[in-house]
């Protein structure tokens, strides 16, 4: 399989903290990569490094390096283009206060012309891909305000799609949301994985195993080990990993 991501003796510290402790990770195109393991553990630092929203961070410090496809992408400082390339789905859905159309439509129209054709394909595509397009196809100039927490979520991934990201992060994406529209989610990051190569932080480790190509356990920063999915959850080499997925800490 071809590397899209390879994560480099990271190492990342906020003041005196070590959040990161020199891991190394290749992440796959066209594959779901879950990251679990306990609270503090390092999941949404090392999510947040692959698209810089670190840089964000007062007193964050980071080492190492992050390549896609071969370039370096943890030093370039052309932030606003990688965010476009790496988009990101947070765990709570915050849709702007405007209409599901204009919501899917503003990130492309604020990097270029989009005409009215292209735009009504846009949509539609983008909502077919989130599983939302039946729910909402008649009501596309309504608030996105109004819609339920799962449709919210879902018009999120929507919007993120709408910039064509070559890779998708999702920070918890489901844990605000009930069983349906988890599975909704869950039917669409399967989807996704197609055209797009997913990094999936979750405390849900039936979510982990459900929809994960590979799994990666994290605990106190360290990459405690990264396998095939099934091999984590059955079989995995550390005895931390083994503690972690049968529930004895966490």
């Amino acid at each position: 399989m071809k590397i899209k991501l390879s994560i480099k003796n990271l190492n990342v510290s906020f003041a005196s903290a070590k959040a990161l402790k020199d891991v190394s990770l290749d992440i796959f195109e066209h594959e779901i990569l879950s990251i679990i393991g306990p609270a503090n553990s390092g999941k949404t630092t090392l999510l947040s490094t692959l698209n810089r929203m670190l840089d964000r961070v007062h007193g964050c410090v980071m080492t190492g390096g992050i390549d896609m496809d071969g370039t370096d992408i943890a030093h370039t400082t052309d932030v606003a283009a990688l965010r476009r390339r790496v988009g990101m789905v947070y765990a709570t859905p915050i849709p702007l206060p405007m209409t599901i159309r204009q919501n899917i439509l503003f990130g492309p129209k604020l990097v270029r012309r989009v005409d009215h054709d292209e735009a009504e394909a846009l949509i539609e595509k983008t909502l077919k891909a989130s599983f939302l397009w039946d729910e909402v196809k008649d009501r596309l100039d309504s608030s996105a305000l109004r819609l339920s927490g799962g449709q919210q979520q879902r018009l999120c991934i929507s919007r993120t799609l709408a910039l064509n990201p070559e890779v998708i992060l999702f920070d918890e994406p489901c844990s605000g949301l009930d069983p349906i529209s988890t599975a909704k989610v869950e039917d669409a990051m399967k989807e996704l994985k197609k055209g797009h190569t997913l990094v999936l932080v979750t405390n849900n480790t039936k979510q982990a195993a459900r929809v994960g190509d590979r799994t990666a356990f994290l605990l106190m920063g360290e990459l405690v080990e990264v396998d095939q999915t099934n091999i984590i959850f059955t079989k995995p080499s550390d005895k931390r990993t083994e503690d972690y997925v049968t529930g004895k800490f966490g």
